[in-house]
C-alpha cells in the first residue's frame, strides 16, 4: 500500500549540530500522527523540514509517491498540498478575515472569487466564525485568529495539514476552542500531523504518537500504549510532568 507521506532516514543538521538523526515515518490518508517530546528535540524543525521551509542534509520526502525536497521542487506548488499552520497567526491586519483566507485560492491557486468565497464562507461556518467574515484581526482573540489561520490553509484544499504548536501562544481559556476545531477536522478525515505539548488532547486525537528526543524517533506507538505504558525510561520521564485530568468538549469518533 502507498502512503500518502514518507520519510526516509531524514538528517538536518545547523552547522555541526545534528538536529534531526536518521528520521523514518510514513503517513496514511486520514491518519492523525502526533509527535510529542521535550522543548529542542526537533519536533517543529520536522515539520518545517516536510514543508520545505528547512533544507534537509540527508534522506528524502516523498509525497504520494513523488520525491520533493530536491533543488528542481516547486514549493509553491507543494505548499499547497502540504498545509501548514504554527504558533503565531501572522493575518494581515489591514485585511478582513475573509480577504485573509482568501487570499492563497485567489492569488496562488487562481480560482475564482466566487469558488473561493464560497469555500472560505463554510469553512468559517465550520469553525464558529462565519460572523466574523468583515472582522479585522484586531477585533478577534487569540483563540479566533488562530482558527482562521486554520481556515487560511484549509482553503487551499491541501492533502495534508502539519500544526506546530498551534495553542503555545494561546491563553488557557482559548486553548480548547483551538483543540476542539482540531478534534472535528480529524473526525472529518484530514490528514494531519500534529506536535503539542496537550497531552491529553494527544492521547485523544491521535491514530499514532511519536516521542523524540535529541533528534531521533526514541517511541512509536498507539496513543493508550504510549500514554498508559511508555516503553522507554526517557517516555516516562517526559510523560511524568503532565496532568492528564482535563476534559474535552468533543471527543474522537474513531479514537
Amino acid at each position: 500500500m502507498s502512503h500518502l507521506l514518507e520519510i526516509n532516514h531524514l538528517r538536518k543538521r545547523f552547522d555541526s549540530s545534528e538536529i534531526l538523526e536518521d528520521i523514518n515515518l510514513k503517513i496514511d490518508k486520514g491518519e492523525v500522527l502526533v509527535i510529542v517530546g521535550p522543548s529542542g528535540c526537533g519536533k517543529s524543525t520536522l515539520l518545517r523540514c516536510i514543508n520545505g521551509l528547512e533544507e534537509i542534509q540527508g534522506g528524502e520526502i516523498i509525497l504520494e509517491g513523488k520525491k520533493i525536497g530536491g533543488k528542481n521542487t516547486k514549493w509553491n506548488l507543494v505548499r499547497q498540498q502540504i498545509g501548514m499552520v504554527f504558533q503565531s497567526y501572522d493575518l494581515f491586519s489591514h485585511m478582513n478575515i475573509l480577504d485573509n483566507v482568501l487570499l492563497g485560492p485567489l492569488k496562488v491557486q487562481g480560482v475564482s472569487r466566487k469558488e473561493a468565497e464560497l469555500r472560505a464562507i463554510n469553512l468559517l461556518k465550520r469553525v464558529g466564525l462565519e460572523e466574523k467574515k468583515d472582522a479585522y484581526p484586531r477585533q478577534l482573540s487569540g483563540g479566533q485568529k488562530q482558527r482562521v489561520a486554520i481556515v487560511r490553509a484549509l482553503c487551499m484544499n491541501p492533502k495534508i495539514m502539519l500544526f506546530d504548536e498551534v495553542t503555545a501562544s494561546l491563553d488557557p481559556e482559548m486553548v480548547m476552542e483551538v483543540l476542539d476545531c482540531l478534534l472535528e477536522l480529524a473526525n472529518e478525515g484530514m490528514t494531519m500531523v500534529i506536535v503539542t505539548h496537550e497531552m491529553a488532547f494527544a492521547k485523544a486525537v491521535a491514530d499514532r504518537v511519536i516521542f523524540m528526543d535529541a533528534g531521533k524517533i526514541v517511541e512509536e506507538d498507539l496513543p493508550k500504549n504510549f500514554f498508559d505504558a511508555p516503553k522507554s525510561e526517557r517516555a516516562k520521564r517526559f510523560l511524568s510532568r503532565f496532568d492528564f485530568n482535563i476534559s474535552l468538549h468533543k471527543e474522537r469518533k474513531n479514537g
